[in-house]
């Protein structure tokens, strides 16, 4: 019985990892870290300190697969007094300290199968009450939040007492909503050096009109990969002094985000906005959406929307364009049979599951785990739904609701927690409704 053994992992692909930590402070790391972490790894770190003292985490480095919310690599921290107590973190920007409000913690690492980072490394202690500390560049509120520097002054309150945004007048103010037809951007303090800041600016424009970016200056600093220093638009990012292009939104609505770290400083950049109204520009074999996008004749009744609001799927039942063919598939996997659905489709993007064979041998190493707990049918509802989603005949795929998920997480986290093991799956990320057109009720 895996559940007997502190330390495992799902697949067994890399180093054993995991374990109960007890001492008074202490560390621990992803596999193979500093190296690349396996795929497929589930570690489960058990940490317990003599109360009244609390444990303190602090992840010095982080480099796992995101960015937020986390669908697909992820380090989780949970309390045991605090079961809502859940934080998650990805991405390769270490978090600030957690001070917890417990003595027994549940530290989760998790990878899929696809890509992999160098994983984390992190540090624990005991602290008592009153004793909170965060490390010296972060700012602390709430008697024990710890917040990054990025975090103080960004105009978004993130403290409940709201001390990360008082006394704000030395920092350079920067991001914010932009409206209007046209419009002007630029790095903090430039065209002087920047100062570590995260800015985040937010463009809109009307209805029938994209958003063109163009910059005038641009001097960040030097990098073979984006890393520290950077403009991102697009899920693109660009860094050192070569301009970026001239770069246009799909819909009305744009978001730039600019990222400097506390090493180097440039100039910075700036780049000014402008409407462009895309009404009546679409080709006479395409489809104009309310945005103005124009959509490629295949895409029209093809099961997805790919308008704001669903346009190039409505009134298809008379529709001269190819009707769309189904990718639903049965469910072959017997673990799998007798839901309340019988059809499913692959790939299945959010586990990286090729096909229905890869998702049974995934859940053969399941199967025998399951089997062995009182919870094991809702569990089974939870694990199939996330492996073999439900298809649409209309097209698409539906993941579980977070009801489901959150039943079987009540269900079985007694008996998990005889064997000092946490939730493995993240419920929040899943959608928050019972309409059986936005999730599956397996």
């Amino acid at each position: 019985n895996v559940f007997c053994n502190p330390a495992f992992e799902l697949e067994g692909e890399g180093e054993e990892c995991g374990g109960v930590l007890t001492d008074s402070e202490g560390s621990f790391s992803s596999p193979n870290h500093p190296g690349s972490y396996p795929s497929n790894s589930l570690c489960v770190w058990l940490i317990r300190v003599p109360p009244p003292s609390m444990v303190q985490i602090h992840v010095s480095s982080l480099n796992v697969e995101g960015p937020s919310p986390c669908l697909f690599d992820w380090l989780e921290v949970q309390e045991q007094i605090e079961r809502n107590s859940v934080v998650t973190f990805c991405g390769n920007v270490a978090p600030p300290t957690v001070n917890t409000n417990s003595s027994t913690v549940w530290v989760t690492f998790r990878s899929d199968g696809s890509i992999a980072g160098n994983g984390f490394t992190a540090q624990y202690k005991a602290v008592l009450p009153g004793h909170e500390s965060c490390s010296r560049e972060e700012f602390m509120c709430d008697s024990g939040r710890c917040l990054l520097p990025v975090s103080v002054c960004d105009g978004h309150p993130n403290c409940h007492d709201q001390t990360d945004e008082a006394n704000c007048s030395h920092k350079h103010k920067c991001g914010g909503q932009k409206v209007g037809p046209n419009g002007y951007l630029e790095s903090p303090n430039h065209p002087r050096p920047y100062p570590h800041q995260q800015c985040i600016w937010y463009i809109s424009v009307d209805e029938g009109h994209v958003v063109t970016l163009s910059f005038r200056n641009f001097s960040l600093e030097t990098q073979d990969v984006c890393e520290f220093d950077y403009v991102e638009v697009h899920d693109s990012r660009f860094c050192g002094t070569t301009f970026p292009p001239d770069l246009t939104s799909s819909g009305p609505h744009m978001t730039v985000v600019f990222v400097a770290d506390e090493g180097v400083a440039d100039s910075g950049f700036n780049a000014t906005y402008q409407a462009v109204s895309v009404l009546g520009t679409c080709g006479p074999s395409q489809f104009a959406c309310s945005t103005g996008e124009c959509l490629q004749q295949q895409w029209l009744c093809d099961g997805w929307n790919d308008c704001p609001d669903g346009a190039d799927e409505q009134g298809c039942g008379n529709s001269t364009y190819p009707p769309f063919a189904s990718s639903c598939e049965f469910i072959e996997v017997e673990m799998c049979q007798g839901l309340s659905y019988n059809l499913t489709s692959f790939p299945n993007i959010w586990l990286s599951i090729a096909d229905q064979r890869e998702a049974a041998t995934l859940l053969r190493q399941y199967r025998q785990v399951l089997m062995e707990l009182a919870c094991f049918e809702p569990l089974r509802r939870l694990v199939c739904g996330m492996f073999l989603p439900q298809c649409s005949p209309q097209g698409g795929v539906l993941q579980p609701c977070r009801s489901v998920c959150s039943s079987a997480e009540q269900q079985c986290s007694q008996a998990l927690d005889l064997f000092s093991f946490s939730w493995p799956f993240n419920c929040h990320l899943l959608p928050d409704s019972q309409d059986p057109m936005e999730c599956s009720l397996p």
